[in-house]
């Protein structure tokens, strides 16, 4: 995620919500089983996420009516028992659930607060592959608040339709889930919209066609996804597909009321930023690459959606380079837990000197050393501990900063060779799964073959400003 030009501050894991779940566990039930946890344990969102069970796959499908706001939703989730299940929790925010059905069956449902609490028919045995499905609509509410820079974020009514972009946890705003990066899934997700509107979403367009007034979209995710990373963007744009000059697939989809607001070439910009990452990065972790670039001036910010960032304004060179650099770090190799963020912002920040670099603009030693230095020591800037910045302060400017400014450090430390080394190995172990920073410093201290507790102490799990 990242703000706008003057402003920007910007494998699942399966034993974490296991072990999460255990922290929750209700007494088992008379003949073998227990409730599933309300929430994995995160302490940002104890709530997010469920216990007892690992999303698979979602089948999204998502009828919506800009005039009236209102959306109507029918989700089929596939998942697998982690425990003897008697019942489990699905997020939803909001919205109306008129019917639930587990492996066909209708089955009982309460809400408690913005957990949907659903008892099936049958338990279900540890290990069991289940399918529920949920119907359910009403007019998705946009959440607000200090997490996301004081901006509105989730679903987002626009002139036109409707800005997605859900960071850290407003996918529930629109569809039931287990609304935590820990736990990822593939996706299908069909959107149903008037006629002359068009739907965009992740990974790859299936099918889409008009039928009397309304217009429909089929898009497929085939790669393991956080929840808030996906969308369902909705509203009038001039779409221009291709391959980058490397050859992967892209899709780009302006709003046409920004053309000529800005010089910049977002679709040029995004093919050479997504083949030059996939040299320094590894390869480019999904099948396609795009942007979502829509006419939504009240969310300061840009997010990280997997396969196509979406802006909420034409952006700068930069924040494209950034959004595309979380395609590794924060989409392919997402959080365990949200006080990692670091590892997302910090890394896509520090692409940001990379590009420069790159681009013959500046090294990013000098630009990381003008930073520093025009932070005086007194600045509210250091702090914010990095590696556990808190809820509300997750998305403070040091995560983003000082997290590339460790990032440098560490360069400085190892070595280019072993540096180098380092970020590919990274995106590699971890493609597609989930990773902590304990499990970044032991490698970087593998591949460097140096101790770097003390570097890591002093940049991330310290406040003030270090010596440099």
């Amino acid at each position: 995620m990242a703000l706008s030009r003057s402003a920007r501050r910007t494998s699942r894991l399966l034993a974490l919500a296991t072990a999460a779940a255990s922290a929750f566990t209700i007494a088992a039930a008379p003949g073998g089983g227990s409730p599933g946890a309300a929430g994995i344990g995160d302490p940002y969102f104890p709530d997010l996420g469920n216990g007892g069970f690992d999303a698979l796959h979602y089948d999204l499908g998502v009828s919506y009516h800009p005039d009236s706001g209102r959306l109507d939703g029918r989700t089929t989730i596939t998942a697998r028992a982690t425990q003897t299940l008697t019942s489990f929790d699905l997020d939803l925010q909001k919205l109306t659930v008129d019917a639930i059905r587990v492996n066909g069956r209708p089955a009982d449902f309460t809400r408690n607060g913005d957990e949907i609490v659903v008892t099936p028919r049958h338990k279900l045995h540890k290990g069991q592959e289940f399918e529920v499905t949920v119907v359910y609509g009403g007019v998705p509410v946009a959440l607000n608040g200090p997490i996301v820079f004081g901006s509105d974020y989730g679903w987002m009514k626009t002139k036109d339709g409707v800005f997605v972009a859900c960071e850290p946890n407003a996918a529930s705003t629109w569809f039931p889930s287990s609304d935590h990066p820990a736990d990822k899934a593939t996706y299908d997700i069909r959107i149903d919209a008037p006629k002359g509107l068009t739907g965009v979403s992740n990974g790859r367009l299936i099918s889409s066609y008009d039928r009397g007034d309304r217009s429909y979209a089929h898009w497929r995710e085939n790669r393991p996804m956080a929840t808030y990373l996906a969308t369902a963007t909705i509203g009038k744009f001039d779409v221009r597909t291709g391959k980058t000059p490397a050859g992967t697939p892209i899709y780009v989809a302006i709003d046409p009321v920004l053309k000529g607001q800005n010089q910049v070439d977002v679709y040029g910009v995004t093919a050479e930023a997504t083949d030059y990452w996939s040299e320094v990065f590894g390869p480019y972790p999904f099948e396609e690459t795009g942007a979502i670039v829509d006419d939504m001036p009240q969310a300061g910010f840009s997010l990280e959606v997997q396969s196509k960032p979406a802006y909420s304004a034409v952006r700068n060179e930069t924040t494209i380079v950034h959004e595309l650099a979380h395609q590794w770090f924060g989409d392919s190799v997402s959080v365990a837990q949200w006080k990692d963020i670091w590892l997302n912002e910090g890394f896509a920040s520090y692409a940001q000197w990379l590009w420069e670099e790159h681009k013959g603009r500046g090294t990013a030693h000098d630009l990381a050393r003008a930073y520093y230095n025009g932070r005086p020591a007194t600045d509210a800037f250091w702090q914010t501990k990095v590696a556990d910045p808190q809820r509300d302060t997750m998305f403070a400017g040091a995560v983003y900063r000082r997290g590339a400014l460790t990032l440098q450090v560490l360069r400085e430390r190892i070595g280019d060779e072993a540096f180098f080394k380092l970020l590919p190995a990274w995106t590699k172990l971890h493609r597609y799964g989930n990773a902590n920073t304990a499990q970044f410093i032991k490698l970087a201290e593998k591949i460097s073959g140096q101790q770097l507790d003390d570097l890591f102490q002093t940049w991330i799990y310290s406040t003030g400003k270090p010596a440099w």
